[in-house]
């Protein structure tokens, strides 16, 4: 039912979560005002076991409702300790936790009560009671409830009768153990976000004493790990919509077979930013298939020409045509994105690993900022990928980003997730910011580097 929207809204919702001792996500099972008044429709929302929330919308603009962590099929009369009712309006958000939990919820149809315990029956009068403080009556095709002070619940509710409710809502209340109650990162995933990023990358320049003008970060990575597809998301991002190159595909062996540049421009036609990346054949399980431990060094140190089509069996030396014998610090790379796919991380070859670790040594060596761009997050965690807002505070993701660190030899810190545009047909503000983020992260190691390097008393930074 996730296409019906909820009357809760982000703020009462996120309200209702602070009721909950761990994370927790609502299930919208049923809404009168979408399925109707029949008690038939409003039961077959339960499965005989779950936790569930109902919400009562009333006129004034208060939202009033319960939790039961027992399915109502249970039973007429059953007690549940976990139950608790509830009162959201503009001001506050009240919980009263059940005091007495043998008389926690009743359920009974008042035209026949033996059939109301099977729910079998399209029945249209139905009545659910949480102690005696909130009676919630479906009758003649209408919701109402009625309120009271009540010792069961510890309410203080004025006694109020056959309310009309503008709305009734029945949700699911799934416990999400993956879901960390505090982010390790946080961000406000707004349009105002995004813009800043973007407008931040467009704007950055490098000091004008450093030796280079441009920023290259090189792609390194193993087969299907995103490498072009996240070159083409960083674009879609820049671009406002979703680009489809023909440098995207599926292959055994990878399917970028030559070493490609891609200039980075603020939006369509627009011009360059600061910012070039490089794309190369994948990374194979060791020095006999895919792109070899020196073909990378070689790219890395500028050696390489663009267009030049790898081959395995043929290590680069000067006798390539094209051939750069004394590359420039302009020429060289100035970055190293390790793309590696969150959902493979545990298939990957040993040989891989130790390929990885000696890139890492070598460009540590250099003095070569290394980063890790993790893709495919929202493959390996179900909160994520129903919300991406999630994946600062996902438990899996986290655990992921730490495998990639110690695949790598890198802190964790210098793991970024992100979610490629992959069968999107639009792009979305929270893809974005992820995506910018990662450039934020490329410009600030690069230009942190250099600072190092090359002294300056003014520089551009990001912040």
């Amino acid at each position: 039912m996730s296409f019906i929207a909820s009357s809760l809204g982000n703020e009462k919702e996120v309200k209702l979560r602070r009721f909950f001792s761990l994370p927790v996500r609502f299930h919208l099972l049923y809404k009168s005002r979408h399925h109707g008044t029949q008690s038939s429709q409003f039961f077959s929302s339960f499965d005989t076991h779950g936790k569930y929330l109902l919400a009562v919308f009333l006129q004034s603009g208060s939202v009033r409702g319960a939790f039961t962590s027992k399915s109502l099929k249970h039973g007429t009369d059953f007690s549940d300790p976990e139950a608790f009712v509830f009162e959201i309006n503009d001001l506050n958000a009240t919980q009263f936790p059940v005091i007495n939990p043998a008389k926690a919820v009743t359920v009974s149809n008042q035209q026949n009560a033996a059939q109301s315990r099977s729910f079998k029956t399209a029945q249209n009068s139905v009545s659910i009671s949480f102690g005696n403080c909130l009676n919630l009556k479906l009758e003649n095709g209408s919701w109402t409830v009625s309120f009271c002070t009540d010792v069961t619940y510890g309410t203080t509710w004025a006694q109020e009768s056959n309310i009309y409710c503008l709305d009734v809502e029945l949700h699911h209340v799934q416990d999400v153990a993956d879901v960390l109650p505090t982010p390790w990162n946080e961000v406000s995933w707004t349009e105002t976000t995004r813009e800043a990023l973007r407008e931040e990358f467009v704007s950055f320049k490098l000091p004008a004493n450093y030796p280079v003008s441009r920023v290259k970060a090189l792609l390194l990575g193993p087969v299907g790990s995103g490498k072009t597809c996240f070159i083409n998301s960083i674009r879609s991002t820049m671009y406002k919509r979703i680009v489809r190159l023909p440098n995207v595909g599926t292959a055994v062996h990878g399917f970028t077979k030559k070493l490609t540049n891609y200039d980075v421009h603020g939006e369509k036609r627009g011009s360059p930013t600061v910012l070039s990346l490089y794309d190369v054949m994948a990374l194979g399980d060791d020095d006999t298939a895919g792109l070899t431990f020196s073909d990378a060094l070689a790219v890395i140190k500028g050696h390489v020409p663009k267009g030049y089509k790898f081959q395995p069996d043929t290590p680069i030396t000067d006798a390539v045509c094209g051939y750069n014998a004394k590359p420039s610090k302009n020429e060289q790379v100035h970055c190293v994105l390790f793309t590696l796919d969150a959902s493979k991380l545990t298939q990957y070859p040993s040989s891989l690993k130790s390929t990885l670790r000696k890139l890492n040594a070598t460009l540590s060596d250099l003095g070569i900022p290394q980063l890790i761009v993790l893709t495919h997050v929202d493959q390996v965690c179900v909160a994520v990928k129903e919300n991406l807002k999630n994946v600062y505070s996902s438990r899996t993701v986290q655990d992921k980003m730490q495998k990639a660190a110690e695949l790598v030899g890198l802190p964790l810190s210098y793991v970024l997730p992100v979610k490629n545009y992959v069968t999107q047909q639009a792009v979305d503000c929270n893809s974005d910011i992820l995506i910018l983020s990662v450039i934020t992260s490329i410009l600030q190691a690069v230009d942190d580097t250099l600072e190092d390097q090359y002294p300056c008393t003014h520089k551009n930074e990001l912040v």
